[in-house]
């Protein structure tokens, strides 16, 4: 751009010239956070995510609970079952069910992770449909807006 310092003969006329820039700075401003912005959609890969809704379990009497304790013992609601064959037995049965019951599985914090696919597989392999496990929610993360 060119800048007269003397008289023009031009000194009382309108500019019609447009002051580009405030546009410019605009635009290289915009182009940044573009740059920033784009990288990081492009790295997240292309699921969609599931709405998770908080609903406390209903227990019905027809719910049948199977806890897991730090050692593997299996237990059939309140009764331990020490004999797999009785479990897979009583498995069978409940699967031939109208309609099948829920199975809720409660496993101890402590417990190793095989003793509760154990349980799993049983399930799987007697033919039930619906199995869910039973957590108890953070309470330290729960946090109180006022």
């Amino acid at each position: 751009m060119a800048m007269s310092v003397g008289k023009d003969e031009d000194e009382g006329a309108a500019i019609s010239e447009i002051n580009t820039t405030p546009l410019v700075d605009i635009m290289l401003v915009l182009l940044i956070i573009f740059l920033i912005t784009v990288p990081v959609i492009k790295k997240m890969a292309p699921v969609e995510i599931p709405k998770a809704v908080n609903i406390p379990t209903q227990t019905k009497p027809e719910n049948i609970t199977i806890s897991v304790d730090p050692t593997g013992t299996v237990y059939w609601n309140a009764t331990p079952m020490t004999d797999r064959s009785v479990f897979f037995s009583r498995i069978v049965a409940e699967a031939r069910k109208v309609p099948q019951p829920e199975f809720h599985i409660r496993g101890d914090k402590g417990v190793r992770w095989e003793y509760v696919g154990r349980v799993i597989f049983n399930l799987q392999r007697g033919g039930i449909v619906k199995v869910g496990f039973i957590t108890e929610p953070d309470r330290g993360s729960i946090r109180v807006t006022r």
